[in-house]
Protein backbone atom coordinates (compact mmCIF):
# COMPACT_ATOMS: atom_id res chain seq x y z
CA UNK A 1 0.00 0.00 0.00
CA UNK A 2 1.55 3.44 -0.94
CA UNK A 3 1.98 6.11 1.84
CA UNK A 4 -0.09 9.38 1.19
CA UNK A 5 1.85 12.16 2.75
CA UNK A 6 -0.10 15.35 3.83
CA UNK A 7 0.67 17.43 0.57
CA UNK A 8 -1.18 14.65 -1.90
CA UNK A 9 -4.20 14.62 0.43
CA UNK A 10 -5.66 17.52 -0.54
CA UNK A 11 -6.35 17.61 -5.18
CA UNK A 12 -4.56 20.98 -6.31
CA UNK A 13 -7.99 22.54 -7.34
CA UNK A 14 -6.28 26.35 -6.66
CA UNK A 15 -2.73 25.51 -7.57
CA UNK A 16 -4.29 24.99 -11.09
CA UNK A 17 -6.58 27.57 -11.25
CA UNK A 18 -4.28 29.91 -10.02
CA UNK A 19 -2.08 28.79 -12.72
CA UNK A 20 -4.77 28.95 -15.24
CA UNK A 21 -5.69 32.37 -14.72
CA UNK A 22 -2.20 33.38 -14.46
CA UNK A 23 -1.74 32.12 -17.40
CA UNK A 24 -4.76 33.68 -19.09
CA UNK A 25 -3.11 36.89 -17.47
CA UNK A 26 -0.06 36.43 -19.07
CA UNK A 27 -1.69 36.06 -22.61
CA UNK A 28 -3.81 39.07 -21.85
CA UNK A 29 -0.63 40.92 -20.81
CA UNK A 30 1.51 40.25 -24.34
CA UNK A 31 -1.89 40.77 -26.44
CA UNK A 32 -2.48 44.21 -24.79
CA UNK A 33 1.63 45.06 -25.25
CA UNK A 34 1.67 43.76 -28.94
CA UNK A 35 -2.39 44.49 -30.43
CA UNK A 36 -2.40 47.63 -28.21
CA UNK A 37 -3.09 50.76 -28.47
CA UNK A 38 -6.88 50.38 -28.99
CA UNK A 39 -7.75 54.37 -27.55
CA UNK A 40 -6.79 56.32 -30.46
CA UNK A 41 -3.41 57.92 -29.98
CA UNK A 42 -2.12 61.78 -30.89
CA UNK A 43 1.35 61.00 -33.57
CA UNK A 44 5.06 61.32 -31.55
CA UNK A 45 5.24 65.06 -33.60
CA UNK A 46 2.07 66.34 -31.90
CA UNK A 47 2.99 65.27 -28.10
CA UNK A 48 6.02 66.06 -28.18
CA UNK A 49 5.13 69.39 -29.79
CA UNK A 50 2.44 70.21 -27.32
CA UNK A 51 5.20 69.24 -24.54
CA UNK A 52 7.28 71.67 -25.76
CA UNK A 53 4.80 74.21 -25.85
CA UNK A 54 4.00 73.77 -21.89
CA UNK A 55 7.74 73.82 -21.11
CA UNK A 56 7.68 77.41 -22.66
CA UNK A 57 4.30 78.69 -21.24
CA UNK A 58 5.63 77.30 -17.52
CA UNK A 59 9.42 78.78 -17.94
CA UNK A 60 7.32 82.28 -19.07
CA UNK A 61 5.02 81.59 -15.93
CA UNK A 62 7.60 81.64 -13.80
CA UNK A 63 9.67 84.40 -14.84
CA UNK A 64 6.87 86.29 -14.79
CA UNK A 65 5.97 85.54 -11.13
CA UNK A 66 2.54 84.16 -12.42
CA UNK A 67 1.04 80.82 -10.70
CA UNK A 68 1.24 77.91 -12.50
CA UNK A 69 -2.03 76.39 -13.15
CA UNK A 70 -3.51 73.93 -10.64
CA UNK A 71 -2.84 70.15 -12.20
CA UNK A 72 -5.62 68.12 -13.93
CA UNK A 73 -6.04 64.50 -13.60
CA UNK A 74 -5.30 62.94 -16.46
CA UNK A 75 -8.80 60.69 -18.22
CA UNK A 76 -8.50 57.00 -18.35
CA UNK A 77 -9.55 55.36 -21.99
CA UNK A 78 -9.48 51.91 -23.05
CA UNK A 79 -5.58 51.47 -22.84
CA UNK A 80 -5.78 52.00 -19.15
CA UNK A 81 -8.42 50.13 -18.27
CA UNK A 82 -6.84 46.69 -20.28
CA UNK A 83 -3.42 47.09 -18.58
CA UNK A 84 -5.60 47.60 -14.93
CA UNK A 85 -7.61 44.55 -15.63
CA UNK A 86 -4.04 42.37 -16.30
CA UNK A 87 -2.69 43.27 -13.31
CA UNK A 88 -5.60 42.55 -11.34
CA UNK A 89 -6.22 39.36 -12.81
CA UNK A 90 -2.34 38.61 -12.32
CA UNK A 91 -3.07 39.15 -8.68
CA UNK A 92 -6.05 37.39 -8.53
CA UNK A 93 -3.93 34.59 -9.83
CA UNK A 94 -1.31 35.15 -7.23
CA UNK A 95 -4.14 35.21 -4.43
CA UNK A 96 -5.72 31.69 -5.68
CA UNK A 97 -2.55 29.97 -5.89
CA UNK A 98 -1.42 30.91 -2.70
CA UNK A 99 -4.92 29.98 -1.01
CA UNK A 100 -3.86 26.28 -2.73
CA UNK A 101 -0.65 26.53 -0.73
CA UNK A 102 -2.11 27.61 2.36
CA UNK A 103 -4.60 24.57 1.84
CA UNK A 104 -1.45 22.16 1.65
CA UNK A 105 -2.19 20.92 -2.09
CA UNK A 106 0.70 20.28 -4.44
CA UNK A 107 3.41 22.63 -4.08
CA UNK A 108 4.74 22.77 -8.16
CA UNK A 109 0.81 24.10 -9.51
CA UNK A 110 0.43 26.72 -6.66
CA UNK A 111 4.12 27.62 -6.76
CA UNK A 112 3.83 28.21 -11.20
CA UNK A 113 0.66 30.14 -10.34
CA UNK A 114 2.30 32.28 -8.48
CA UNK A 115 5.32 32.91 -10.86
CA UNK A 116 3.44 33.23 -13.86
CA UNK A 117 1.05 35.78 -11.95
CA UNK A 118 4.00 37.87 -11.04
CA UNK A 119 5.67 37.55 -14.23
CA UNK A 120 2.03 38.96 -16.00
CA UNK A 121 2.73 42.06 -13.80
CA UNK A 122 6.07 42.48 -13.85
CA UNK A 123 5.95 42.01 -17.82
CA UNK A 124 3.63 45.18 -17.54
CA UNK A 125 5.86 47.17 -14.95
CA UNK A 126 8.81 46.48 -17.24
CA UNK A 127 7.45 47.57 -20.54
CA UNK A 128 6.09 50.73 -19.20
CA UNK A 129 9.17 51.62 -17.40
CA UNK A 130 11.09 50.82 -20.55
CA UNK A 131 9.04 53.39 -22.13
CA UNK A 132 9.41 55.81 -19.88
CA UNK A 133 13.24 55.55 -20.02
CA UNK A 134 12.77 55.97 -23.98
CA UNK A 135 10.50 59.24 -23.88
CA UNK A 136 13.24 60.34 -21.33
CA UNK A 137 15.88 59.86 -23.92
CA UNK A 138 14.02 61.86 -26.69
CA UNK A 139 12.92 64.54 -24.09
CA UNK A 140 16.29 65.16 -23.20
CA UNK A 141 17.35 64.78 -27.38
CA UNK A 142 14.76 67.34 -27.91
CA UNK A 143 15.49 69.58 -25.09
CA UNK A 144 19.57 69.26 -26.30
CA UNK A 145 18.34 69.75 -29.86
CA UNK A 146 16.68 73.45 -28.56
CA UNK A 147 19.92 74.31 -26.35
CA UNK A 148 21.64 74.09 -29.61
CA UNK A 149 19.26 76.60 -31.44
CA UNK A 150 19.12 79.11 -28.58
CA UNK A 151 23.19 79.45 -28.28
CA UNK A 152 23.36 79.66 -32.30
CA UNK A 153 20.97 82.42 -31.64
CA UNK A 154 21.86 84.10 -29.20
CA UNK A 155 25.57 83.32 -29.99
CA UNK A 156 26.18 81.66 -26.53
Amino acid sequence: MTDVTASDSHSPVFGWLGFAVASISLLAALFVFWAGPFAPQQTAGVSLGELAAEIGKSTLRSAAGIDQPEPVAPTRDLDDYLQIGVAMLGGIAIIIAAVGLLRHERRRPAIAGIVVGTGAILFQFFAMAFFALLGVLVIAALLNSFSDVFSDLFGG
